[in-house]
């Protein structure tokens, strides 16, 4: 279990309950080190079950960890980008910090919806018309 929360925002905090570590075995570069050492980091946190989560951050954050979440809602994120156990716990949590965060951000501004200008209106129509012009030219020539 992790024991310090971790801040994502102002208005987010998730408890150090919330969050479960597991060491494993990493793979990669490390020499002897890494079959003896478990420095790979499992961070799993329940999305789903989350009070520290607004319901459209949460909805939101399972929609972009896509594959990572299992059946129950549980977010899985494996960090094994270094050698030492810290440094992958830190990245694990920095990681979860960052798909919060991007969760939380707000939707987009709805698309304006506009009316093509006069002249491109106008564009368009003389471009169809020459375009139709060259296909009538292709025909066989009628002989009367």
């Amino acid at each position: 279990m992790a024991s310090e929360p971790l801040y994502i925002n102002e208005n987010i905090v998730i408890a150090g309950w919330e969050l479960t570590e597991q060491f494993v075995l990493a793979g990669g570069p490390g020499g002897q080190n890494v079959n003896k050492v478990s420095t790979a980091v499992q961070l799993f946190f329940d999305v789903q079950a989350s009070p520290s989560l607004p319901e459209r951050v949460r909805a939101n954050a399972l929609k972009l960890a896509g594959r990572r979440v299992s059946k129950e809602g549980v977010l899985m994120i494996e960090a094994n980008r270094f050698r030492s156990q810290e440094r992958n716990r830190e990245d694990a949590r920095e990681r979860l910090k960052e798909l919060i965060l991007k969760a939380a951000e707000p939707p987009p501004p709805p698309r304006r919806k506009t009316k093509p200008t006069r002249g491109s209106i106008e564009r368009r129509l003389k471009e169809k018309s020459g375009r139709s012009e060259i296909k009538k030219l292709r025909g066989r020539p009628g002989g009367d």
